[in-house]
């Protein structure tokens, strides 16, 4: 039985609120979320608050995808990059509504709600956070 997608949502609300946690020990944030700061280790228990990241950050590094994955290969050629946020955690997005050309390392970012892919055999459409340019 496959998982519907609201409940997919729920069960991981990291993927749908941008939700991380920071460390009230050192002030490291963790995305995804984690149960314990590895720095901290045993200071951290308890100690692991729930926090909103803002979405906006800087591209570190970048490629085009030309060949992508299962379920994505209609997609290509596409740009994906790993975004150090504001608030310090690195990610690896797609970015979007920029040309490719104009995709710099240090480009200021933002994330964006946008369809991720859809499941052929249920037609559910799922979505996540892409980047794009900030203005």
């Amino acid at each position: 039985m496959k998982e519907g997608v609201a409940r997919f949502w729920r069960q991981i609300p990291e993927r749908y609120n941008f939700m991380a946690n920071k460390c009230e020990s050192c002030d490291r944030v963790y995305f995804p979320p984690r149960e314990s700061c590895p720095y901290c280790r045993r200071k951290s228990i308890g100690k692991m608050k729930k926090t909103k990241l803002s979405g906006k950050g800087e591209v570190v590094t970048y490629t085009i995808v030309h060949i992508g994955p299962e379920g994505f290969e209609e997609q290509t050629p596409y740009p994906i990059a790993i975004i150090k946020l504001d608030e310090g955690p690195y990610i690896t997005a797609q970015i979007v509504d920029c040309p490719f050309d104009q995709i710099k390392i240090g480009m200021k970012v933002e994330s964006t709600f946008r369809k991720i892919q859809q499941d052929g055999h249920t037609g559910a459409i799922y979505y996540g956070y892409k980047f794009k340019q900030r203005k």
